[in-house]
């Protein structure tokens, strides 16, 4: 239960909701939830826990703009 909670408040972004009304704070949750769910269908494909997925992301975005920044240096 504690890894759900965890997961779920830094991996799905639970708390950083900028949801003001019931509505919208309840949507919000349920994307969270549903984000999670989808987490945990790629973790059991992989065999990768959720921070282990998050720092391969980041390390693929940062290259891709790296790469970017590379091609708009040199002119291409």
């Amino acid at each position: 239960m504690e890894e759900y909670h965890r997961s779920l408040k830094n991996n799905t972004s639970l708390e950083a909701s900028p949801a003001k009304t019931a509505r919208t704070q309840a949507n919000h949750i349920f994307a969270s939830v549903y984000a999670f769910f989808k987490l945990e269908l790629i973790k059991m494909k992989l065999n990768l826990n959720h921070y282990a997925m998050k720092t391969v992301l980041v390390t693929v975005a940062l290259k891709a703009a790296f790469e970017k920044i590379q091609e708009l240096k040199n002119g291409i």
